[in-house]
Parts: C-alpha cells; structure tokens; sequence
C-alpha cells in the first residue's frame, strides 16, 4: 500500500525542518541551492514555495518524524540519533517503520556516546553491568545494551544530562557529543559511541504514488547533484606534448584529460578533480611541466 492510498491526492510537497536549532539555517541553505524559494507566513511556521510547489513547516526537530509518520509532512530535514530514537522506540512499541533516511546532508554532525567519570578505568561494555546510565536517548541505548548482552538501569532525562553523576542519578551518562567541551567540564570522558550521526532527509517508508512524487524525484536529484559537486573542481592547464602522460599519472583521482584545440606547440587541457587542490600539488604538477594552471569551482551538476 502507498504512504498516499489512504489520504487525498496533494500535488504539493511539505518538507518539515527545524524552526530555530542547529539544523535549521544549514537545511534551508541547502534547500535554496536545490532552487526553492519561499514566502514566510506571519506566525513564521510555514513557508509557501514560490519557485516550486514545495512548502515548509518549520517545527521542532523532535516532531518531525511524527509528522512524516501522520502523513502531514512528505519529508523532513532531522537528525538521524532523533530519527533513529523514535524508529526504534516505535518497534518496541510493536509499531511499523513509517520513515526512514534516504539522504545523509553532510551537515551537524555529532556522535550519541557513553561518556563516564575521568576517573574510571574504561574496561568495555561489560563494566556497565548494574550500573545507571542517564541519557534522553533510552530505545538507542537500550538496544545497544540488549546487542552487548549487558543489563543497567536506563535513567532517562529530557535535558541536562551531563551533571547527572555529579547529582547522583545515575553512573555515565549516554549523550551527543561534538567538541566534547561540555563533557570536560562536567568530569567526564567519552569512552564509546552508539551511533554516528549528522542531518538526513527523511522520508516515508512507502512511495508516494501522486504529483508529489515526481517533486521528490526532482529534489533527491539536485541533492544529488549538489553532493557530487562540493568537492569537484574543474582544472585547466596548458603543457607541452611530451609531458602529457606524466602530468596524467599525478591526477589519479581525476577524470581522463580531455584535449581542447589550441594554436601552436602546447596542448590545452581541462579535467574535473574529485580530490583537494592544495597549493603543494599545484606547485607539483607546475614542475612536471603544467602552465597557465586554473582552478574552477564547479556550482551544479546533473551527471
């Protein structure tokens, strides 16, 4: 059965994101370089596409997948640890899957990590063994817990999880970690990682079967395209015939160097480079003998 068999036919897309949160200026950057502009509401919760019939619902991040499961958004811009939080509570709950990621974004990402006092001497999962672990992400760490075939108290707490052990609530505590700073002033040291996680794009776990779903086509497309993109460079250079080959073998990770016409004894050449470009290789390929090197940025591609 289709996500759309059971609720009319919408021939707009709704895409939920976060409305405030780290996530939030990072999608809509991304969803303006996919071409989507939009006209704001004045409560500022919903954004009408003006470029595409693409609209957005600007909410929590924790709503989200909710919203893809009711049916209210088609897809959403969220974390994968709260994604896959709610996914694995809903099997516990004996609920189906009604979302899944189809798309990492490259951007906020964090790791879901047991982190224990500084003064522990990490031995591994079987340390936990009765031990209270605090953490606002109970059916992650359950699951992992029941995988290590490890028992513990699962402590769970809406926020503020760091200064659990030092309230007494709990022994470790399980939490997102990016710089690691809030752990260090807190006395603790992260030891082992659930899940690596970043922003996704989620989606039903059925195919739309309305005008919507040649909206996602379209957009998981440029997404795509912008992914193959951001660190693709075009270079172009000039050099003598002779010393073609050489210059080839310093770009392996490059396209096959594609021959432009050109007046007298040099050959012109274009290639686009999957690589970094640093100065160092620049100055190398100079010595093998390129000329006139130049560095494009490539903004869009459909290939």
């Amino acid at each position: 059965m289709s996500a759309s068999s059971s609720a009319p036919a919408r021939d707009r897309l709704r895409i939920a994101i976060q409305k405030s949160g780290r996530l939030a200026d990072p999608a809509r950057s991304l969803l303006a370089a996919c071409g989507l502009s939009w006209r704001q509401s004045r409560d500022k919760l919903f954004c009408f596409g003006e470029s595409l019939p693409v609209d957005l619902l600007l909410v929590r991040d924790d709503d989200i997948p909710g919203l893809i499961a009711d049916g209210v958004c088609d897809l959403g811009v969220v974390g994968l640890n709260e994604l896959d939080e709610q996914a694995k509570a809903r099997r516990r709950a004996g609920l189906a899957d009604a979302y899944q990621p189809l798309r990492g974004l490259g951007f906020g990402q964090c790791r879901l990590m047991l982190a224990v006092p500084d003064e522990w001497d990490w031995q591994g999962p079987a340390q936990l063994a009765g031990k209270r672990i605090a953490t606002s992400y109970p059916a992650i760490l359950a699951a992992w817990l029941q995988e290590q075939g490890v028992e513990a108290q699962v402590v769970e707490l809406s926020g503020s999880v760091e200064i659990a052990p030092k309230l007494g609530t709990a022994d470790l505590i399980c939490d997102l970690v990016s710089s690691g700073a809030t752990l260090a002033a807190n006395q603790l040291k992260p030891v082992q990682t659930l899940l690596d996680s970043e922003a996704v794009l989620a989606g039903p776990v059925h195919a739309l079967d309305d005008a919507r779903a040649g909206l996602m086509a379209m957009l998981l497309r440029r997404l795509d395209g912008l992914s193959k993109v951001q660190d693709r460079k075009l270079l172009m250079f000039s050099a003598a015939e002779e010393r073609v080959d050489a210059l080839a073998r310093l770009l392996p990770d490059a396209e096959p160097l594609l021959r432009l016409p050109a007046e007298g004894g040099a050959v012109r050449l274009q290639t686009m480079c999957n690589g970094a470009l640093s100065w160092q290789r620049l100055e190398e390929l100079e010595r093998a003998g390129a000329q006139e090197l130049m560095v494009l940025a490539v903004e869009k591609s459909l290939a």
